[in-house]
């Protein structure tokens, strides 16, 4: 402890004076204490002075110990080399004699495979001079193997003499085999009747002998069994097209009459397996030159039969010989397309497309540049599937013209008899034309999927590209025209397009079937590039064929807004022949209107029962985007109009407009009814704004238009002079005035529906307002509000139906009507 920790140990043990009286016990207990440490520091001194002597004992203990089991290991070791010395000059003589012994018996082994092989040999030369097959083969077997014994004894001269011996008897067997065969199918099989034993001996020793022994002597045999065939089928009486199907009646009756005497040969040679590919090859090359020799085109039905009978055979070789049989899954992929629940394939139709996508297709150049025979395993890759019927691909361009031909006649004679009508109660709006073409052309793809997949597939695709582009040309054609010549022109009915209900009919008719077209053909694609060849896949592509139907559908839709435009001139005629300038009340909604009405009523259910949602709605848009632009024009058209006649105008066009707006639910088909009741009310609030420019007063005409039309022309203000009956005179003044304040209240244009917007991508140029402007559209709300009241009853006659009219707009949500009581 430090001084400080002392101090405050004493004070702390005696805090009072009377605590002090302790000292003397405790300087006590403390000098025991002293004692017992002391004592205990003695005896550990004494302890470690008595262990180190020991430890100092033991030490020279262990080192002797060391030291003399050192010496002892020593002495072992000496007496271990002695040892060995002992006993190498034992073994000295020992190991020599058992290398001698080692020796002698290689010698004798030698020695005794020599005789072995000296007398198998001496025998083998008497069996082969014999013809004892049987038993020569057994020995060949023999032979073989001692002599693979004496490898390592080729450069000894009896060793080389005994292998050129046993070679020359080899040859000897080889000839005789050889000669033996040569005799089999001349007859000699009759009259002997040990020969075909004698010929199933000799296969042991073909087997016995070298690979390519069997190699030469099977397609010696193959050669020789074909050379009548090729003697008989190379004659000017059978080398004919039409004669294909006696070729391979040849080689069945051949291969069923020698059944039992081609049993002699062994499975695994696949004689009749070899014969037959040779049979393809030599069968293909002379049907090859029957082809190219031909003087005149080919007959269809001979070409197409000798084809067919050739594809019959190849799959009868295929399921023979179980080498890559003709596939069955093509005619359900034509099956496929042309029906309504296509897309709907279950699992095994899915598992067999990829499978038939993964399997490897090789053609019959494939095989030969492969080797057809170095192939002797049926299966091992080899596809009998065109190895003949791939020389019939150059010259069917005769069978496609044919098959063109006669879709073109069948179009022809489908749209001759098409009564361009549908029956009543039919589930489907498309024309039986469309529907029997394609049945046409599923058949076609059939009978020709069945003959070949490769170019004269593309090549029959391509025609059906142009049957199909020729009927979308038919349909078109069946679509109204409008007025044309001397005659039209004279009587401003040049290229106006009338139709009939019955004529509206047709078109929807048409719209159906090129839809139907345009769909059915896209699956005719998906159909052919399934079963096509691999390499070809990519050449099928029906776009343009698509894009053909897409122009009739659109040109078709257009036509029928052309044609209901065209109904709409009488009444628009009508319009304009009312005495505006004249009239002395408001009434009910004009004849026009009535008449408007009934054009729409008339047309718009059939059209909506007939056309798709989507192809309804692009009608709508078209119609929208037509009549009322139109019905704004139409009115600069009449005469002078009065303000009496400006309410009964205003009143007929919110009628007009109503009309338009029910055109979705009279077609039962309210899906995109949104966007087209915007665009209509829109188009038809610039004709309301319009009539009440009309109705302004003279005072404030020209602020009105500029509120109410802000993207009107000087022009076009000059016109609605003209209409409130303002002479040349008082014009003048009234557009100077007009001309002064320059262009109108800007507002943002409404666009078609059908129309796309444009974006720019300048930013706008800051807007610079002058004080003429700013007093303008400060006076914009006090424009319209006096417009308002002009609409609310400017007129003594008509007040109350007009102010109902009114009030009703008032309360709707949007509209231009709503946007004059705005605040």
């Amino acid at each position: 402890m430090d001084k400080s920790s002392a101090l405050e140990y004493i004070n702390q043990m005696f805090p009072t004076e009377a605590s002090l009286s302790g000292v003397e016990p405790l300087m006590q207990k403390i000098h025991n204490e002293i004692r017992r440490v002391d004592a205990g520091i003695l005896a550990a001194v004494r302890q470690q002075s008595s262990s180190g002597t020991k430890a100092k004992e033991d030490l020279a203990a262990a080192t002797s110990a060391v030291e003399e089991l050192m010496s002892k290991i020593r002495e072992i070791k000496t007496k271990a080399e002695q040892s060995e010395t002992m006993v190498q000059e034992i073994c000295r003589d020992i190991k020599k004699l058992d290398f001698a012994k080692k020796h002698i018996t290689t010698t004798i082994t030698a020695l005794h495979r020599l005789t072995m092989l000296v007398s198998a040999v001496e025998q083998l030369q008497v069996m082969a001079s014999k013809r004892q097959y049987k038993e020569a083969a057994a020995q060949l077997e023999a032979v073989n193997q001692l002599c693979s014994h004496f490898e390592a004894y080729r450069d000894n001269p009896k060793i080389t003499e005994l292998r050129e011996k046993f070679k020359n008897i080899k040859q000897i067997l080889k000839s005789h085999v050889f000669s033996d065969f040569s005799s089999l199918g001349t007859g000699k099989e009759k009259e002997e009747t040990n020969l075909l034993q004698q010929l199933s001996d000799a296969c042991f020793v073909v087997d016995a002998l070298e690979p390519s022994v069997r190699e030469e002597l099977v397609n010696n045999f193959c050669s020789r069994e074909l050379t009548s065939y090729e003697q008989i089928f190379e004659g000017a009486e059978l080398a004919k097209l039409d004669k294909t199907e006696r070729r391979y009646a040849w080689i069945k009756r051949r291969i069923r009459t020698n059944e039992e005497i081609w049993k002699i040969f062994p499975p695994s040679w696949h004689v009749p397996y070899r014969l037959c590919i040779q049979f393809c090859k030599k069968t293909r090359k002379q049907l090859e030159d029957i082809l190219d020799n031909l003087k005149e085109k080919p007959d269809v039905a001979t070409l197409l039969l000798a084809l067919q009978r050739t594809l019959e055979f190849e799959d009868e070789l295929a399921e023979k010989f179980g080498g890559g049989a003709r596939g069955k899954e093509s005619g359900n992929e034509i099956e496929e397309f042309g029906r309504e629940d296509s897309n709907s394939q279950n699992v095994s139709d899915i598992r067999k497309k990829y499978e038939k996508k993964l399997a490897v297709h090789q053609g019959p150049e494939n095989d030969e540049k492969n080797g057809i025979k170095d192939m002797p395993v049926p299966g091992a890759g080899f596809n009998f599937r065109g190895i003949v019927s791939s020389c019939f691909e150059p010259h069917l361009t005769v069978y496609i013209e044919l098959e063109e031909k006669t879709l073109m006649e069948n179009l022809e004679k489908l749209v001759q008899e098409e009564t361009w009508d549908i029956d009543e109660g039919s589930q489907s709006n498309v024309l039986s034309s469309s529907m029997q073409l394609f049945l046409i052309i599923k058949r076609s793809l059939k009978r020709c999927s069945a003959l070949t997949k490769n170019q004269t597939l593309l090549n029959l695709f391509k025609v059906f590209q142009r049957v199909l582009k020729a009927y979308a040309n038919k349909l078109f054609a069946r679509l109204p025209k409008g007025g044309t010549g001397f005659v039209a022109a004279a009587t401003g009915m040049d290229g106006q397009i009338k139709t009939s209900d019955k004529d509206e009919k047709v078109i929807c008719y048409i719209v159906n079937s090129a839809e139907y077209c345009h769909k059915t053909s896209g699956e005719l694609a998906e159909s052919v590039q399934k079963i096509i060849d691999s390499q070809l896949v990519d050449a099928v592509d029906m776009s343009e064929v698509q894009d053909e139907f897409s122009a009739v559908i659109t040109k078709a839709l257009v036509t029928l807004v052309h044609g209901l435009e065209t109904k709409f001139d009488s009444e628009m005629a009508a319009m304009t022949r009312v005495p505006w300038g004249t009239l002395e009340s408001v009434g009910d909604q004009s004849e026009y209107v009535n008449g408007i009405n009934m054009i729409l009523t008339t047309s718009i259910p059939v059209l909506g029962r007939l056309l798709s949602p989507l192809y309804f709605q692009f009608f709508l848009d078209k119609l929208a985007s037509s009549l009322g632009p139109r019905f704004y024009a139409n009115i600069f058209k009449c005469k002078q109009i009065s303000e009496t006649g400006a309410q009964q105008m205003l009143l007929d066009t919110q009628a007009v407009k109503t009309i338009l707006l029910d055109i979705p639910s009279l077609g039962r088909q309210t899906s995109g009814a949104t966007s087209y009741s915007k665009f209509v009310s829109r188009e038809m609030s610039k004709a309301e704004a319009l009539l009440k420019v009309i109705l302004s007063p003279i005072d404030s005409v020209a602020d009105t238009y500029r509120a109410l039309l802000p993207e009107g022309t000087p022009m076009e203000f000059q016109r609605i002079l003209e209409l409130k009956g303002f002479k040349k005179a008082d014009q003048q003044s009234i557009l100077d005035d007009f001309n002064k304040h320059g262009p109108g209240i800007t507002q943002p244009s409404v666009s078609s529906p059908s129309a796309p917007p444009v974006v720019s991508s300048t930013p706008p140029a800051p807007t610079v307002t002058s004080p003429s402007t700013v007093g303008l559209m400060a006076s914009r709300e006090d424009v319209l509000t006096r417009a308002a009241a002009l609409g609310r009853g400017a007129a003594t006659t008509g007040f109350k139906r007009f102010l109902a009219l009114t009030e009703a707009a008032k309360d709707r949500k949007d509209g231009p009507f709503r946007k004059l009581f705005n605040p």
